[in-house]
């Protein structure tokens, strides 16, 4: 599957995403894919590619507006946006308006899902009230500066977590439980036993990093979950 590069902008940054087109050239659901902390890559494309062949239109954000970043140099814009809810919501937004304007996507059947920060990202679209179906989060940050209020949640919301994820640990995942029972949202979560931090990505462990690690099992079992709640949703 072909991906179309499609540069857009938010406030003055410029930013490259990169589309998939599953639609057959009809109207067809479309979803939003937010990448890890580390930037735009193979991985977040690659999970495009997979979602056009289920016959959705899947666009591959840009959070930073730059790409192949040291691990420190993302990091360092990682922490910004995490620091900057507004800005964050507001660089997501505009990735989501060039999705629902696209012509072969349905924009009143729409999803996000995101990986790591980009699962952390899908969730805060999710609190600021985004016009969704669904939001997924895998191995996503769970925490935020600003929980959603009652009644705020739209789209129904999947996490999928690693039991054993060295930095999205158990309390977060209570925390998060809480917040979303609090705000009324229609919430799942998918934790899988023995798995750590990206569990979906199969260049991960090239990183070294302890406690990241893909897992085969993990990433079919949490797409499948997935797939089943956009077939309820769409």
């Amino acid at each position: 599957m072909d991906l179309q590069p499609i540069a857009y902008t938010y406030g003055s940054k410029s930013f490259t995403g990169y589309l998939a087109d599953g639609s057959g050239g009809q109207k067809a659901p479309g979803v939003l894919v937010v990448h890890e902390g580390g930037g735009l890559s193979n991985h977040a494309k690659d999970e495009a590619r997979a979602l056009a062949g289920l016959g959705y239109v899947a666009f591959a954000m840009d959070l930073y507006g730059q790409t192949g970043l040291a691990l420190e140099q993302a990091r360092a814009l990682l922490m910004a946006l995490r620091e900057d809810l507004d800005e964050l919501r507001g660089r997501a937004g505009a990735a989501l308006a060039v999705l629902s304007g696209h012509a072969h996507a349905d924009a009143s059947r729409l999803a996000a899902i995101g990986f790591c920060f980009g699962g952390t990202t899908v969730l805060e679209l999710a609190r600021a009230g985004a016009d969704l179906k669904a939001v997924v989060g895998f191995h996503a940050g769970l925490a935020t500066s600003r929980p959603a209020a009652a009644g705020a949640i739209r789209p129904k919301v999947l996490a999928c977590q690693g039991a054993d994820d060295p930095i999205i640990l158990a309390a977060e995942r209570a925390a998060f439980e809480a917040e979303m029972t609090a705000a009324g949202a229609d919430w799942q979560m998918l934790v899988l036993g023995g798995v750590g931090h990206s569990f979906t990505n199969p260049e991960v462990d090239a990183l070294g990093f302890p406690g990241f690690v893909y897992d085969a099992v993990a990433d079919r079992r949490s797409w499948a979950a997935m797939r089943a709640l956009f077939d309820e949703v769409f």
